[in-house]
């Protein structure tokens, strides 16, 4: 297996995970003190590390170009299909149409600022989407080419920013206790989806092949690059800032000026900006890439150059049509982005792998995850308590945060 391939996957895994909801993990924690948010966290990674696993479980009897609509239709029947593929289509055209919003408006700004143009938003919108499609009409090994610059690119911005911020670190922040019980619910969510990367494994799996050492390999690393980022950034925010004024902050806008207005230094509120559209682009190549596969396989269209187009055609036309017609229909849907992220990340590999092993005997002998059916249970019970926070949220009967 080629190493070059097992990093980039790594690094396709990581990027798709840090995105500009990294952002809002201050402010969403905010009311549970650094020890609680750390805690949370580290248990969230642990859950979606472990269904990443069982999502290895479940390729390694299949066909390596197998996805989410696959193995579904093989292991759940029609029904587990029709759930599956609903879940991931609403997702990941929310996530896209979300990107491609944000990315086009970003790229617009940038444009007009640099070449002192009057383009319309829309241009934007259309030039982003029509960029990223081309990059993910190319294969996997051009989006983990362009990934790669974009990452490293990001890291050394994310660098940059830690480096500014380190000295206002007060250690007296970072001892505040939980404000309110409710707030952990209330977060629970938000740390949820800032480790989504489940959608991208069935491509991850088509690049690297069916080598279940590597792949492990790729999955642990790929997940816990994102928890490290997160959680020097939890130290630094949360020990900048008390928390009533990271409460306080109007949403990330408010959140960067309120870093700014704390140094006295512009520079820092640039820094966020860059690295919040890089991570905006990686985890749009990685969510669009995911979605690509997933209609090849759906539409069983092959490798051509005119199928791949179709795929592309497919993937990229309804959230870029959403995002110039209507793009806050599917921004609302992102509130429901946890609900759905829970169906594909935890309720699909649980019930898969379930089905699976019932059906051992006739299977050969392969690698299995630690934990047994207890294992498979209690997991299934954290995605009813992530939902049952997210309804909780959406009727006010806890506090919405992030």
């Amino acid at each position: 297996m080629s190493k070059n391939k097992t990093f980039g996957s790594m690094l396709i895994i990581a990027g798709t995970t840090i995105g500009a909801g990294m952002l809002a993990l201050p402010i969403a924690s905010a009311g549970l003190g650094f020890s609680t948010s750390i805690v949370v966290i580290l248990a969230t990674w642990l859950l979606m590390t472990y269904t990443a696993l069982l999502m290895l479980e479940v390729h390694q009897h299949a066909d390596v170009d197998a996805t989410l609509n696959t193995l579904a239709k093989g292991l759940l029947g029609r029904r587990g299909q029709v759930i599956a593929n609903f879940s991931m289509i609403f997702l990941f055209y929310a996530l896209c149409a979300a990107y491609i919003t944000g990315g086009g408006s970003q790229l617009q700004t940038n444009l007009n600022n640099w070449f002192d143009w009057q383009l319309a938003p829309q241009v934007g919108a259309i030039i982003f989407a029509l960029l990223f499609g081309f990059i993910i009409t190319l294969g996997t090994g051009t989006v983990d080419k362009v990934n790669r610059v974009l990452f490293i690119t990001k890291i050394l911005v994310l660098g940059a920013m830690f480096y500014m911020l380190t000295p206002y670190v007060q250690m007296q922040h970072l001892l505040e206790m939980p404000l309110q019980q409710g707030l952990i619910l209330s977060a629970i969510p938000v740390v949820f989806t800032s480790f989504g990367f489940h959608g991208s494994i069935p491509s991850i799996v088509k690049y690297v092949g069916k080598d279940i050492k590597v792949l492990r390999k790729v999955m642990i690393v790929g997940a816990s690059l994102p928890l490290v980022i997160y959680l020097f950034w939890q130290v630094i925010s949360q020990g900048m800032m008390s928390q009533q004024s990271l409460l306080q902050s109007e949403g990330l806008p408010g959140f960067i000026a309120s870093i700014a207005t704390l140094l006295n230094n512009p520079a820092i509120s640039k820094a966020v900006t860059i690295f919040a559209d890089l991570a905006l682009a990686t985890s749009f190549l990685g969510v669009s890439l995911g979605l690509f596969d997933f209609f090849s396989d759906t539409l069983k269209k092959s490798n051509t150059k005119q199928d791949r187009l179709i795929t592309a055609i497919v993937t990229f036309t309804p959230p870029l049509g959403f995002a110039l017609f209507y793009p806050q229909g599917f921004i609302m849907a992102l509130g429901y982005a946890a609900i759905a992220l829970v169906v594909l990340a935890i309720f699909l590999p649980v019930a898969m792998v379930w089905q699976q092993r019932r059906k051992q005997d006739s299977l050969p002998a392969g690698y299995q995850v630690a934990g047994g059916q207890f294992a498979l249970v209690f997991v299934a019970l954290l995605g009813v308590l992530i939902i049952s926070a997210q309804g909780l949220q959406m009727f006010g009967v806890i506090p919405a945060v992030g």
